[in-house]
C-alpha cells in the first residue's frame, strides 16, 4: 500500500461547561461532543521525508501544524525510519470551535497506522492512538473516537453516549474567528458565569429524546467568547426553524439543530442569502475512516 485517504469528522459541542481550574492552570470541562459528517480529507503517501500540503489554505504546512506534529509523534513512537507526504484538504473553518485541527491530527494518526500496517510489527491499538492524541491536543482523543461522547477533565476522560437521534445540522461561520485562550480568559473574569445542564443533556441522549437534547444544549463560553454576530446568527437559525441554536466550542461558528436533514437544507437556502459560509451536515457515528 503506497497511499491512503482518510475522512476525519469535525465536531460541535452540544454542551460545554467550565467546572473549575486545575493545579496546572488548565480549565476543567464537562462537555457533550458530537462528530459530524462534515469531514477533513487527508491523503497520506509513503515518502522518505515528511511533507505537508494544504491546498487552498493559509495555514502553515510545516512543523508548527498539528497534522505534521501527529505524523512526527507516530513515527517517534513506532520508531519507523520512513515518513509520509501529507495532503490535508480543509473543509472545516478555522477558529470556529469545530475541531478542524484536531480532526487533522486524528486523521493523520489513523492514516499512518493504515499506511504502514505492512511494516509495523502490529497496528497500533485504539488506546495507543488515544494516548498519542492526548499529547497533541485536548480535542484529539475525541476526534479519534468520534460519535457522541461525554468529555470531561481537559478532554482526556471520554464516555461514549448513545448517538444523537437522526437530525439535520446547519452551521454558520461568521467572517471572523475566535481565539480559544482569549475566550477562556474572558470567562475567568465573569463573577457568575452560566453553566448548562450537562447531566440533563446526557440523560436526554440516553433516552433518545431529541427535544430534551435541544432544551438542555448550552455553552458556558457563549456569553463571554462569542463574537459580534453570534446572537444574530442564533436568531436567524431559529427563525429558519432550528429547534436549538448555540455557539460551538470557543466559537466563532454557530449551529442549529433541525428535525430532519431536509429541514436543514431548506433552512440553509434562506441563511445563504444572509451569510457567506453556511454548511449543512448531520451526526456521524464514528471517528476517522479510510475511504
Amino acid at each position: 500500500m503506497e497511499k491512503v485517504t482518510i475522512l476525519a469528522p469535525a465536531k460541535i459541542n452540544l454542551a460545554l461547561d467550565v467546572t473549575g481550574r486545575l493545579p496546572n492552570g488548565y480549565h476543567a470541562l464537562d462537555m457533550v461532543m458530537q462528530a459530524l459528517t462534515l469531514c477533513e480529507r487527508i491523503t497520506l503517501q509513503k515518502a522518505d521525508t515528511l511533507s505537508l500540503a494544504l491546498p487552498g489554505s493559509d495555514l502553515p504546512g510545516d512543523a508548527h501544524n498539528i497534522a505534521w506534529k501527529a505524523a512526527e509523534a507516530f513515527l517517534r513512537y513506532t520508531k519507523l525510519s520512513t515518513a509520509a507526504a501529507l495532503t490535508v484538504e480543509k473543509h472545516t473553518p478555522v477558529q470556529a470551535g469545530m475541531g478542524g485541527g484536531s480532526a487533522d491530527a486524528a486523521g493523520v494518526l489513523v492514516g499512518m497506522n493504515e499506511l504502514y500496517a505492512d511494516i509495523l510489527p502490529r497496528k497500533l491499538s485504539q488506546s495507543e492512538l488515544l494516548a498519542l492524541g492526548a499529547d497533541l491536543g485536548a480535542d484529539v482523543p475525541f476526534a479519534l473516537m468520534g460519535g457522541t461522547c461525554r468529555v470531561q477533565g481537559v478532554g482526556d476522560l471520554l464516555c461514549p453516549l448513545p448517538p444523537l437521534p437522526d437530525c439535520g445540522i446547519v452551521i454558520v461561520m461568521p467572517e471572523y474567528g475566535v481565539s480559544t485562550p482569549a475566550a477562556f480568559a474572558a470567562f475567568d473574569k465573569v463573577e457568575k458565569p452560566y453553566h448548562p445542564d450537562v447531566p440533563a443533556l446526557d440523560a436526554a441522549l440516553r433516552a433518545g429524546d431529541f427535544a430534551g437534547v435541544c432544551r438542555a444544549a448550552g455553552n458556558a463560553l457563549e456569553a463571554v467568547g462569542s463574537g459580534s454576530e453570534t446572537q444574530a446568527i442564533k436568531q436567524s437559525l431559529k427563525q429558519a426553524g432550528a429547534r436549538a441554536a448555540l455557539m460551538t466550542g470557543s466559537g466563532a461558528a454557530v449551529f442549529g439543530l433541525y428535525d430532519t436533514k431536509a429541514a436543514a437544507e431548506h433552512a440553509a437556502e434562506t441563511l445563504r442569502r444572509i451569510y457567506r459560509r453556511v454548511y449543512v451536515t448531520a451526526p456521524a457515528r464514528g471517528g476517522p475512516v479510510r475511504t
